[in-house]
């Protein structure tokens, strides 16, 4: 469950730190925790295991954050020039001791497109690794890779909310495989139920539209480790249903 990053790194990465690296990349790397499949439509779960690098809500072309005077926006994120919506946009970083297994936050139907990397190779993401498990510190300086590594964009048309969400894959410099379980497209998919690895270091972004329907209350913060299918990330209020429920109480 949900921990901060001072209290995950004391209990889960060194009971395991001291462990050779054979053993942590061939076996510890690769499991794969059975875990309760929750189920509840007032939530986006976690799709990842990680610590929340960031969460903000965004225009498309608003700068999500800043990485050396260079801003990362939804656009960059998704490769799309005309994605015009605005969202809410999680990032959460995978560390090599992290579950990667991900699964989906909001039950729906699955798409998914790879879009390759810019350039020759994919940029490391070891540094951001050293700072958040060393340093205890969230330093997005090093986040250059989120410009430019494979990354994989996985669309979710979730029928009860009457939208289409995100969760955007993005592979690290060793080994740039993300692996779904599934190869056909528009595959319905359970919430919380497991959809894809990760190999190796990488990062995981929620991207949730903003509609007039609902509002998104985040529930975590940054810097705090979270589990996917696990810990909730976001509370969805139906506004609809909650301007009913005022009239109802006003008329009584």
């Amino acid at each position: 469950m949900a921990k901060s990053l001072e209290d995950w790194v004391n209990s889960d990465v060194k009971a395991v730190a001291n462990k050779p690296l054979d053993w942590l990349s061939t076996h510890y790397f690769f499991r794969d925790p059975a875990r309760p499949l929750y189920s509840d439509s007032c939530f986006f779960f976690s799709p990842a295991d990680g610590i929340i690098l960031y969460q903000k809500q965004v225009k498309p072309d608003e700068s999500v954050i800043d990485i050396k005077g260079q801003n990362y926006s939804l656009r960059d994120a998704m490769r799309d020039e005309d994605f015009d919506q605005e969202c809410l946009i999680i990032g959460i970083f995978m560390t090599m001791y992290d579950v990667h297994v991900n699964r989906i936050p909001f039950a729906g139907t699955l798409c998914y497109k790879e879009l390759e990397p810019i350039g020759t190779h994919n940029l490391p993401m070891l540094d951001t690794e050293i700072d958040l498990i060393s340093e205890l510190k969230i330093n997005n300086e090093n986040a250059e890779y989120l410009y430019k590594n494979q990354r994989v964009l996985n669309s979710v048309y979730a029928s009860d909310l009457g939208l289409k969400y995100y969760v955007l894959q993005i592979a690290d410099y060793d080994v740039d495989c993300i692996t779904p379980f599934q190869l056909g497209q528009n595959n319905q998919c359970s919430q919380n139920e497991r959809f894809s690895m990760i190999r190796y270091g990488s990062q995981v972004e929620l991207i949730v539209p903003i509609t007039e329907q609902h509002e998104l209350e985040l529930l975590q913060e940054p810097g705090v480790h979270v589990e996917a299918g696990l810990d909730p990330l976001i509370l969805i209020h139906d506004l609809d249903l909650d301007e009913d429920e005022e009239d109802e109480t006003e008329a009584n």
